[in-house]
């Protein structure tokens, strides 16, 4: 399951992912894009479904999570990728809709999607949920306070459910990036969509069993 499927980030996942031999489960908000990835990815209709949904409304993610499950029998990987920045604006100037927009986007959609997939992970025994963790996070600088306060709610949530998952068969891990560089700038420090990609695809393996509740920095560069 990849959520924000139709962004930059969830489009180069789903490919990878596919080309690993996963079927995929698209979560966004647009029916047009979503069929555009579909038919990109060339899978048959017995490996792809397609899911319209606003995570930030839990009976919404509730009913994406029960059509995969009905489609495909169980969910293995969740890889959430909704996307979403807004800077610029001093917390004493900022507009207190921007920042309950970010923490729509970021708290919510994972709340809502954890809530509901969890349940299905750990009955099975199996399970790996990624998401992606801007390293400002960690270091906020000025006129971020809305972005970094919800992606630091973010984190917060999935290293604890990393904590609860513990010896269940289910991870939950971030991978931390300062910029995705969609472009292949080069820029240093910035991570491509093709890196991430192949991070998320060796969190999701049998390999990576063991590493739960982790930050994996793509920062160097």
């Amino acid at each position: 399951m990849i959520s924000g499927a139709t962004g930059g980030l969830g489009r180069v996942v789903a490919r990878r992912l596919a080309e690993e031999g996963a079927s995929v489960v698209l979560l966004g908000t647009d029916a047009s894009r979503l069929d555009a990835l579909a038919s990109d990815l060339s899978l048959s209709p017995a490996r792809c479904l397609t899911q319209v949904a606003d995570l930030t409304d839990a009976p919404s993610a509730s009913a994406s999570v029960d059509a995969a499950i009905e489609h495909f029998g169980r969910i293995d990987i969740l890889a959430h990728l909704v996307g979403g920045y807004a800077g610029g604006t001093s917390l004493v100037e900022l507009d207190p809709t921007e920042l309950r927009d970010m923490l729509d986007q970021h708290v919510w959609t994972t709340f809502n999607l954890a809530r509901a997939v969890v349940p299905h992970m750990t009955a099975a025994g199996w399970g790996r949920i990624v998401a992606i963790s801007p390293s400002v996070v960690a270091t906020p600088g000025p006129n971020l306070s809305a972005y970094a306060a919800a992606k630091s709610a973010q984190d917060a949530l999935l290293m604890s459910l990393a904590r609860e998952l513990k010896g269940s068969g289910v991870t939950a891990n971030l991978v931390v990036v300062r910029a995705i560089d969609a472009e292949h700038s080069g820029k240093a420090g910035w991570a491509t969509p093709e890196q991430i990609a192949s991070t998320i695809a060796y969190l999701c393996s049998d390999d990576a069993g063991a590493v739960n509740g982790a930050r994996i920095p793509l920062t160097a560069g």
